[in-house]
C-alpha cells in the first residue's frame, strides 16, 4: 500500500517515512475550526477527520490518506502553537514543574474504509529556569510546535522528567499505533 501524508510537519514526514511504506506528501489548506465547547480530548481526532474530508481526490485502491493533529492540554485548557516569543515563554513557564497531556488524533482513509483514533501521552516537566526557557525560545525552534516545545530537542533533553505513553506521539505522530491500525487489514 502507498501512504499519502497530508501534513507539512517535518517531524511527521520523517516519522512516517521510517515505516518503510511507499510514501508521498500532499498539501491541504484547511481552516482548523473547533466548535465551541468541544472537549479537549476530542479536538485532535476532529481536526484530523476535518483534514481527511478536505482531501477531494479519489483514492486509488492501494492508497491510504494519513491526516493528523496534535495538541497539548494543560489544566483542562488547550495549548496550541505560540504566536509570539512572549507567548512561547509564557507557555513553557506554565508547563514548567507540572504535568501536561499530549493528544494526537489520526485519520486513516482509503477507498474502502476510514479509521480515526486518538493517542494520549502524559509529560512531566522539571522546573525550568527562565534563563533556560528564554535560551530555547530564542533558538527559534519552538514556534511551529504545540506547547512551544519539541521533546526531541534541547528543552526536552533537559526538561522532561518522565512520560507515560508514546514518545513519538509527543513528536506529533503515534507511529506504533498507526502501524498497528495499518496491519489490521481491510484497507
Amino acid at each position: 500500500m502507498k501512504l499519502l501524508l497530508a501534513s507539512k510537519s517535518p517531524r511527521r514526514r520523517d516519522l512516517l517515512s521510517r515505516l518503510g511504506f511507499p510514501l508521498s506528501f500532499v498539501d491541504l489548506d484547511v481552516d482548523e475550526v473547533v466548535p465551541p465547547g468541544t472537549p479537549v480530548d476530542l479536538i485532535p481526532a476532529g481536526l484530523a477527520l476535518l483534514k481527511a474530508k478536505a482531501f477531494s481526490k479519489p483514492l486509488a485502491n492501494d492508497e491510504i490518506l494519513v491526516t493528523a493533529d496534535t495538541i497539548v492540554a494543560h489544566r483542562g485548557d488547550m495549548i496550541g502553537k505560540p504566536h509570539s516569543r512572549e507567548e512561547a515563554i509564557q507557555m513553557l513557564q506554565s508547563l514548567s514543574g507540572d504535568r501536561h497531556t499530549v493528544f494526537t488524533g489520526v485519520c486513516l482513509k482509503s477507498a474502502k474504509r476510514q479509521c480515526v483514533f486518538t493517542e494520549k501521552t502524559y509529560v512531566w516537566f522539571r522546573h525550568l529556569s527562565l534563563k533556560d526557557i528564554i535560551s530555547y525560545v530564542d533558538s527559534g525552534s519552538c514556534m511551529d510546535k504545540a506547547g512551544a516545545y519539541g521533546i526531541q530537542e534541547w528543552i526536552g533533553l533537559i526538561g522532561v522528567e518522565r512520560i507515560e505513553g508514546c514518545f513519538y506521539n509527543v513528536m506529533g505522530l503515534p507511529v506504533s499505533r498507526l502501524y498497528q491500525e495499518l496491519c489490521k487489514g481491510g484497507w
